[in-house]
């Protein structure tokens, strides 16, 4: 650990204020689903209501007009004043909503009227934008810039501050929090130093508004800038000025607007009294309401909690981070927010934070180019950055460090002496230095992974992006259609029979994006989704955010699909579309990227334990590795013979339609859906997109062989897709664009098996995903990593092959 993180005496912390409800606080984030948001100092989640309060305003836009709707709601667009007066302290007549808090500071800047000669003393917390505006002001105006020194602590140096301002000077910037370290300036103390010597204080607040206390008479600030995207957690393209009344007396805006200024005469203009002379006409008053959410919602927790809860997991995280081996925290002494910042020794830290990405932690990285007062003067080109809020908990911080813990002994096996908190254990078996041959051909690695779908592609991505050599095998060549993942698209959602399910939902809607971070590319498209099926049918869908309609709402929410009455549905807004055959081009490129040495066209013919690892036999040779991962759908009972009873091989058949009426088969008149027709099965479908037409299938089929070539879609087969079409989907009126066949493999109760071969822990399998296990091939690769490591996933107990009566008795010709 560097010396400028040494421990230092510190005031006592002030007594603790009542605890967050944090799990419900989590609920009400929808963000929180899909990854362990720690970005706040970036752009923190808001919530569903401060969504719904923008999405609202933007419907009512749409049907009234911009300005009628703002004047339905100027009521409503008042209370954001008061609210933001409330957590300032202030008069909301001294508050002005703008677009960020750059823009504050320009505005406020400008009508201060800086000129030659003016001293500006600004605190080596600065951030850039405010720091390159004053470097352009020293060089187009003349002003005098001095950058204050920081104390030993790392916060401005007061004794400095004191004696800069025995001369005369024009302005006192400092910014509370800085975006590069989880430091707190003494903002009362300079405020005071200040004002007694009769020279404005200019707070950025940036990083501090939303978690911590900023009372503009206790800091006795003349202007307060702010945005409302980070600890706020407002929209992105809001910002709050605050301006004292008696700076408004000197401080005329440069730029005056119809929104702060009336033009009385001729040559003549009055700048309104408050400060909304700062503002202009234009803005966005959806954004400016869900800014109003925010604030109540800050409000409502109250500051004093959310700095508590916010500082307490900042304190947890920066007493973890240095026993983490190979960690060096970089925040200065005098850190106290909920920001915190490290480095990993020897790695760039955007590389760490796109490895922590993939395990599903949302970080981010400072440039010494955003802070080269601070990070610059000490010697850091780029840090690590996390930042909590009240929607984290310590599962988010222990789940970061021993992410960390684990990414660090890939790195360095040796690194074993870790005294990391018993709350975060991570069961990790190191593997071996990877054996990877120039352009491959090698007969031994760490892992051995046989079968090239979603599952087995993901599997093989996430081992060598977490450091182990693989062997990726497919006994078919590259984009061969015989087993169950080609074709172009597959459906996502949140609506499933049993709550079971919603924990492996949720880590798989993580677990596609950060897919498409690591790809860069879009993967998956929100449509929305219906699930119908007649009144009293047995049985039915549910799911966080999913809703129940009737046939009435449903044809509502999609006029494509036709639903007669005695028809009900389950409405799942999270619902979308899947791009699976970019998904699979995607993962192998990250995989070959990460060194996998992918071998298509290289049947298995089985495998056996050979001491502690295991034997492959391949057309092409035998094959050595410490660990075997088998995602070989169809052929799962050729390799696995235990499973070869219980699963069953299917024929499943798809067709593209083409429309006279294509909108009406597109988002958002139609999403993803499926209807339990009585007597025939499940039909289900995808909307048009990309080009394609409306795909549509029946959710089960005859028995097929997947040592056989599957045959053609035959009349009968399109005929019968035909007339579903025609009942459900009449605007689906056009030609056949596409006909598909595909094969599921079916488990008992279709669920799947997903998890260690019992009696060979060092075989892992994941198999008969039942016709709805795409959705999961990210998140389930994820997880037959996490196993070929060591690791335990207690939360896929409920699929594991132990679970489908799988036993540890071998099968008949149980490997070569």
């Amino acid at each position: 650990m560097s010396t400028d993180t040494a421990a230092v005496p510190l005031p006592p912390p002030a007594p603790r204020t009542a605890a967050l409800d944090v799990a419900a606080l989590r609920a009400a984030t929808p963000g929180m689903r899909h990854a362990h948001h720690m970005n706040a100092a970036g752009a923190a989640l808001p919530s569903r209501a401060t969504l719904a309060a923008v999405t609202e305003h933007l419907r009512m836009e749409s049907l009234l007009g911009g300005y009628e709707a703002a004047e339905a709601l100027t009521a409503r667009t008042e209370q954001v004043y008061h609210s933001a007066a409330r957590l300032l302290g202030a008069a909301p007549e001294d508050i002005a909503l703008v677009e960020s808090a750059s823009t504050a500071w320009q505005r406020a800047m400008g009508a201060l009227r800086l000129k030659a000669g003016d001293r500006v003393l600004a605190s080596s917390s600065t951030y850039v934008s405010s720091a390159l505006h004053l470097l352009e002001l020293r060089e187009s105006h003349g002003i005098v810039l001095e950058v204050l020194p920081a104390d030993g602590n790392g916060q401005v140096d007061l004794g400095a501050l004191e004696t800069a301002l025995r001369e005369p000077a024009a302005l006192v910037t400092l910014a509370h929090v800085p975006t590069s370290s989880g430091l707190v300036e003494p903002v009362a103390e300079a405020g005071a130093l200040a004002a007694r010597a009769g020279v404005p204080l200019l707070l950025d607040a940036t990083q501090s508004l939303g978690q911590l206390p900023v009372d503009v008479e206790e800091t006795r600030c003349g202007i307060v800038i702010a945005t409302g995207r980070k600890f706020l957690r407002g929209p992105r393209g809001t910002g709050l000025l605050y301006v004292a009344p008696e700076m408004r007396e000197r401080a005329r805006p440069d730029a005056p607007d119809v929104r702060g200024a009336q033009w009385s005469a001729a040559y003549r203009y009055e700048v309104a009294p408050g400060a909304r002379r700062y503002e202009t006409w234009e803005a966005s008053h959806a954004l400016r309401l869900g800014l109003g959410t925010a604030l109540g919602e800050a409000l409502d927790l109250g500051v004093e909690r959310i700095r508590d809860h916010v500082a307490s997991l900042a304190e947890r995280l920066r007493a973890a981070l240095p026993t983490v081996p190979g960690v060096r925290l970089t925040d200065p002494p005098a850190a106290a927010s909920g920001i915190v910042t490290f480095l990993r020794d020897g790695e760039d830290p955007r590389e760490t934070v796109r490895d922590l990405r993939v395990t599903g932690f949302r970080l981010t990285t400072v440039p010494a180019s955003h802070g080269q007062w601070d990070l610059g003067r000490r010697g850091l080109e780029r840090v690590a950055r996390a930042s909590l809020h009240v929607y984290n908990s310590e599962d988010d911080v222990d789940g970061l460090v021993a992410a960390l813990t684990a990414r660090e002994r890939r790195r360095r096996p040796e690194a074993t002496g870790v005294g990391a908190r018993a709350t975060a254990p991570v069961p990790v078996v190191p593997l071996p230095a990877p054996v990877r041959a120039a352009g491959g051909g090698g007969d031994r690695a760490d892992v051995i992974v046989v079968g090239a779908g979603i599952h087995g592609s993901s599997a093989a991505w996430h081992l060598a992006a977490r450091g182990a050599s693989v062997i990726h095998l497919d006994r078919f060549p590259a984009g061969h259609t015989r087993g169950s993942s080609h074709g172009r698209t597959r459906m996502i959602r949140r609506a499933y029979p049993a709550e079971v399910w919603d924990g492996l939902v949720d880590t798989a809607y993580r677990a596609w994006e950060e897919l498409e971070l690591a790809a860069g590319q879009r993967l998956v498209t929100t449509t929305g989704g219906l699930y119908a099926r007649a009144v009293g049918a047995p049985g039915t869908l549910r799911g966080p955010g999913c809703e129940n309609v009737d046939h009435v709402r449903a044809a509502e929410l999609f006029p494509g699909l036709r639903l007669c009455e005695g028809f009900s549905a389950v409405h799942d807004p999270a619902a979308g579309v899947i791009e699976a055959e970019a998904a699979l081009t995607a993962l192998a490129a990250l995989g070959r990227a990460h060194g996998v040495d992918r071998r298509d066209g290289c049947a298995v013919f089985g495998w056996r334990r050979d001491g502690d690892g295991v034997r492959v036999e391949t057309e092409r040779g035998v094959l050595r590795a410490d660990r075997l991962v088998v995602c070989a759908g169809p052929w799962t009972g050729e390799l696995l013979p235990a499973f070869a009873a219980p699963l069953s091989v299917v024929r499943i058949v798809n067709v593209h339609l083409g429309s006279s009426r294509r909108h009406l088969l597109e988002p958002p008149l139609l999403g993803a859906f499926s209807v339990e027709v009585p007597d025939i099965g499940l039909l289900y479908g995808i909307p048009a997109l990309g080009g394609a037409g409306v795909k549509i299938g029946l959710d089960d089929g005859p028995p097929e062989d997947p040592s056989e070539t599957a045959g053609p879609v035959t009349e009968a087969e399109r005929d019968r897709l035909l007339g579903l079409a025609s009942r459900f989907l009449p605007a689906a009126d056009g030609p056949v664009e596409e006909t598909i066949t595909c094969r599921y493999t079916m488990a008992p109760n279709n669920r799947f098996a997903v998890g260690r071969l019992p009696g060979e822990e060092r075989v892992s399998v994941a198999a008969a995903c039942s016709g709805h296990g795409f959705k999961f091939g990210p998140a389930l690769g994820a997880a037959l990593a996490d196993l070929a490591e060591g690791r335990e996933r207690p939360d896929l107990d409920f699929l594991s092959p132990a679970a489908m009566g799988i036993t540890d008795e071998p099968g008949p010709g149980a490997g070569a």
